[in-house]
């Protein structure tokens, strides 16, 4: 028995000591990449009451950081310069054309979800807050012209409401934004290739909490592809 006794403690104590060694294997170690990135976007307003209108094309990048905090979970903050906005559909027959670019400092904050190893599948999705660091349009001189005639006729009218000068926009926008796509890691570096859809939750212009609003919805939607380089800091 006694002979017995010292193998079965023997294993025992191994055992014991083995387990906080096999433990602290499996404790992950965090990551931090640092990088940048660019793509290109399609953006319009989601108008109520509505306005025909099509995606405006712009570009949209800027500086990221992206930390893994345990396996297949980490976060992603970004500053990018946006350009969104949209651009108006009018009767091919006519000589109207009208569209505005807004420009914006987008920050999102995105849970970052993946799967797989040296390729790998990615979900990013969070919230988002853009603030407006300017403006432009280009109108027809035949759609300005038919504002002005139409003004003059009726000055009361409410024509064209969504255009330069009938509200002041808002300068901070916020909304969700998400999107899914693929990571390559590489020797040089880690490249993430996404499609991102953006939920505007905030108004451009004033809101229906105003009695004089005309649009009691006026909320951006955008539409973007973006790749971004990545090198790991830790």
């Amino acid at each position: 028995m006694r002979h017995l006794f010292n193998p079965v403690v023997l294993c025992l104590l191994l055992s014991l000591g083995i387990s906080p060694l096999y433990a602290q294997k499996e404790i992950f170690k965090g990551e931090l990449y640092l990088g940048a990135g660019g793509g290109s976007l399609f953006s319009k307003v989601d108008f109520v009451p509505s306005v025909p209108m099509g995606f405006k094309q712009g570009i949209y990048g800027g500086i990221s950081a992206k930390y893994i905090s345990e396996k297949h979970l980490g976060i992603v903050m970004e500053i990018n310069y946006a350009q969104r906005g949209w651009e108006e559909e009018f009767e091919s027959s006519s000589d109207f054309s009208y569209s505005r670019t807004l420009n914006y400092v987008d920050i999102p904050f995105m849970t970052h979800i993946y799967a797989g190893r040296k390729t790998r599948f990615i979900v990013n999705i969070g919230p988002q807050i853009s603030f407006l660091v300017g403006d432009s349009q280009k109108m027809s001189q035949a759609l300005s012209d038919d504002l002005d005639e139409r003004r003059a006729a009726d000055p009361e009218a409410r024509i064209g409401m969504q255009y330069e000068g009938a509200y002041d926009l808002k300068k901070v926008d916020y909304g969700l934004i998400g999107g899914i796509g693929m990571e390559f890691k590489t020797g040089i570096g880690d490249f993430d290739l996404e499609g991102r859809y953006y939920f505007g939750l905030g108004d451009i212009f004033t809101s229906r909490r105003s009695e004089n609003a005309y649009f009691s919805r006026s909320a951006s939607r955008v539409i973007g592809v973006k790749l971004t380089y990545y090198m790991r800091m830790f």
